[in-house]
């Protein structure tokens, strides 16, 4: 199956980017920074500086690149109907939210 790439963590489209992602790498779309917190695989909002790993000191801007030893890039790839499109109304996700508990 064909990919687009890694999704970018800011916007949701591809990158265009299939390997390593390097420290100046961005979203050609929204010019976000993709090697930051925030693009991580180990991103996680509830946990000691929002990191899975025990990092020592806070990165204090979690959306701007760093030097983070523990950075993977979130495995997310743009699959066939994989993506939520950015034009989708707040009407069409409350549908297929309600959806899902439709017996």
């Amino acid at each position: 199956m064909a990919t687009d790439g890694l999704i970018c963590w800011n916007c949701g489209r591809p990158t265009g980017i299939e390997g390593r992602v390097g420290r100046s790498d961005s979203c050609e779309h929204c010019l976000a920074d993709l090697r930051c917190c925030r693009g991580c695989r180990h991103w996680e909002p509830g946990r000691r500086f929002q990191c899975k790993e025990p990092i020592e000191t806070n990165i204090v801007n979690k959306e701007k690149s760093n030097f983070c030893d523990f950075f993977q890039m979130r495995d997310v790839f743009k699959r066939a109907g994989g993506v939520r499109s950015a034009e989708e109304s707040k009407d069409d996700r409350r549908k297929r939210f309600d959806d899902l508990f439709e017996d």
